[in-house]
């Protein structure tokens, strides 16, 4: 029997009921919350670095398809992405799907309940909604994502120490304006996560 080796970043927020088995890789700075499932018996699941996979998540591989998430990527609430690859700076929204074969370009939007089905295949700076989904808008969303994966950043970092108020007060504006100010300017995509 092959064995299978994860290999998860040790800077990476694991919720306690999270699951992780299979041939896993997960990059720097990356978080896996509350109830999220990540799963693969064949192929392998592939998730890049400062990316999320929020709660009750479902990751899966498909019989002909692995999973891919790049860098910078949230995938929402309830979201399932079943064999599919998520270019780097993209957003999945609470309790969409998206199913074998499917291609996001990077900096995409997929929003909340859409239905990407098999085989689809969507340009970078796509805005994806709708049951089955298709593009009802296009523009490069990848700053407005790596604001959020970064604010998932942020927030894994404090709840690994017990802190669960992080997204609060005056602190919290004037970081968020900092990185926002480090994303516009694209500063941010070669600091390692810990700087």
């Amino acid at each position: 029997m092959e064995t299978l080796v994860q290999a998860i970043h040790p800077s990476v927020f694991i919720a306690a009921s999270a699951t992780v088995h299979g041939k896993v890789t997960i990059g720097e700075g990356s978080s896996v919350w509350f109830n999220a499932v990540v799963r693969c018996e064949c192929h392998e699941v592939r998730v890049g670095r400062i990316s999320n996979l929020q709660d009750f998540v479902m990751i899966h591989v498909g019989y002909q398809h692995p999973t891919i998430i790049g860098d910078f990527c949230s995938v929402a609430h309830h979201a399932t992405v079943h064999g599919a690859r998520l270019g780097d700076h993209c957003l999945v929204g609470v309790g969409a799907v998206l199913m074998d074969g499917a291609v996001i370009g990077e900096g995409s939007i997929v929003a909340g309940g859409a239905v990407v089905t098999e085989g689809c295949v969507f340009e970078s700076g796509s805005i994806i909604a709708g049951i089955p989904a298709k593009v009802v808008r296009r523009r490069d969303c990848a700053r407005d994502n790596r604001l959020n994966a970064w604010l998932y950043w942020r927030n894994a970092q404090a709840y690994a120490r017990g802190d669960y108020r992080t997204w609060d007060g005056p602190e919290f504006e004037r970081w968020k304006a900092v990185k926002w100010a480090e994303i516009e300017r694209d500063a941010d995509l070669g600091v390692p996560p810990l700087a």
